[in-house]
């Protein structure tokens, strides 16, 4: 039977990789194989087992910690049109303006920044690809080098917190786990903070090292250009530009931290503040809003309809003893801890080059972490390194989500392979910290 769960997985993961809807592919296939087995191998599977599905179902939709996760959505796009990136970027070039590199430093800065305060990686890859590549480009930047640090960090949304790659994370871990770690939102999120400022960091790292090595890469503005730029009221405009996203981000990420509020609480602060934001931008109106909720409803469903298919699926893979299988598999191959992470981080990241992040959450999670728990590892320090991990399933081609987000505003003369050959640098350097993390796992709790 073990070996009939194991073709069960295989089968859904070639279905999705040639593009069937995930949801409907985790949910209709596991069912659809289920009642074959039925009538096929006689007590493999009982009708009764199926009635174990609409309280899981229930207990999935009642789980109050995934009410974040709309919530986050909300103040994510709400945010976006809020005005907040152009504001910031615009005030950021001109500080880090006369240092080589200075514009692309900005960059990441502000995209650290919006990810503590959205998490949502499709508008901020939009939103400075918009903004900040035509100019990077006018000043002379080098189109492989601009377009990989947009890339790169529009995608920290998915690791510096609030993240709903981690809030998932931890749904999906604490559903599977036996309590050998304990993995919640808050922790998570505590844990993601020094990875997250860590990659961007690395990333100031490499543009101040290659625009040394290579300084017409990238140019500094010269210094009438960011006098004139600067002008009157400059100091108000870094003022207003950084103390209301820092309030927003303190109010959600403080809370959360200081265990004043739980992640949803947060959340819904989050959202207000957000929506708050815009009205004193002057762009909130009944439009803006009807736009940001229909949005936010969509991302919604799609999330949860993916988690209502994957619940079926790991059902069924549990009843076939799925997971048993591959416990005594991995147990009888005298593979280490180390060598079974290993593999799900190859396996993981191969992945990513073909289906997206929720997807592989939806369908490795479940089956992997009866085994990290056989071995007795700490959930959370394997939840960073996933994290992490997924966060390259958006720059890796040909399926990258953020090449596709920043090639639909880039220019013409933007090519692909130029996306491509940019974003090469930063796959290497997250990798590097993959591997740091997983020789030096104390890093995590230094904020716990």
């Amino acid at each position: 039977m073990g070996g009939l769960a194991i073709i069960l997985f295989v089968l859904i993961f070639i279905l999705i990789l040639k593009g069937y809807p995930v949801a409907l592919t985790l949910g209709g296939v596991s069912t659809l194989f289920a009642l074959i087995l039925m009538i096929a191998v006689p007590g493999s599977i009982r009708i009764g087992d199926f009635y174990l599905l609409p309280p899981r179902f229930m207990g999935t939709l009642n789980n109050t910690m995934l009410m974040a996760v709309p919530l986050f959505i909300f103040m994510g796009i709400m945010l976006e049109k809020s005005g907040l990136a152009e504001s910031l970027l615009d005030t950021m070039s001109n500080l880090f303006g006369e240092i080589k590199g200075g514009l692309a430093i900005s960059v990441i800065i502000v995209g650290a920044l919006l990810a503590a305060s959205t998490g949502i990686v499709g508008a901020t890859v939009v939103t400075m690809g918009v903004i900040s590549l035509p100019l990077m480009l006018k000043r002379g930047y080098k189109p492989e080098l601009a377009t990989g640090v947009i890339a790169s960090s529009g995608t920290l949304g998915q690791i510096i917190p609030p993240s709903v790659v981690l809030i998932l994370l931890a749904d999906q871990i604490g559903a599977n786990s036996t309590g050998v770690s304990q993995v919640d939102v808050g922790t998570i999120f505590k844990a993601a903070i020094l990875p997250g400022l860590f990659l961007v960091l690395a990333y100031i790292l490499y543009v101040l090292v290659i625009s040394r090595m290579h300084p017409d890469w990238a140019p500094s503005m010269s210094r009438e250009e960011i006098q004139k730029s600067r002008g009157n009221g400059f100091g108000k405009k870094v003022f207003k530009a950084f103390v209301l996203p820092m309030l927003l981000i303190v109010a959600v990420l403080g809370s959360i931290l200081k265990g004043i509020a739980s992640p949803t609480e947060a959340a819904a602060v989050g959202a207000f503040g957000a929506s708050l934001l815009t009205i004193l931008e002057g762009k909130f109106n009944l439009k803006i809003l009807n736009d940001v909720m229909r949005q936010t409803m969509r991302l919604t469903a799609m999330v949860f309809l993916i988690l209502l298919g994957a619940t079926t699926f790991t059902l069924v893979f549990r009843t076939l003893g799925g997971d048993d299988f591959l416990v005594q598999l991995v147990e009888s191959s005298n593979l280490s801890a180390l060598g079974f992470l290993c593999i799900v981080m190859i396996v993981m990241f191969i992945s990513g080059f073909f289906i997206d992040f929720i997807e592989i959450i939806f369908i490795f999670i479940p089956v992997v972490t009866p085994i990290f728990n056989v071995y007795e590892v700490d959930m959370l320090w394997v939840a960073i390194l996933m994290a992490i991990n997924l966060q390259t399933s958006f720059l890796t081609p040909p399926f990258g989500f953020s090449l596709f987000y920043l090639k639909g505003v880039a220019p013409p003369e933007i090519t692909s392979s130029q996306l491509y050959k940019g974003i090469i640098p930063f796959i290497i350097i997250q990798i590097v910290c993959i591997a740091l993390l997983i020789l030096f796992p104390s890093l995590i709790y230094l904020l716990k």
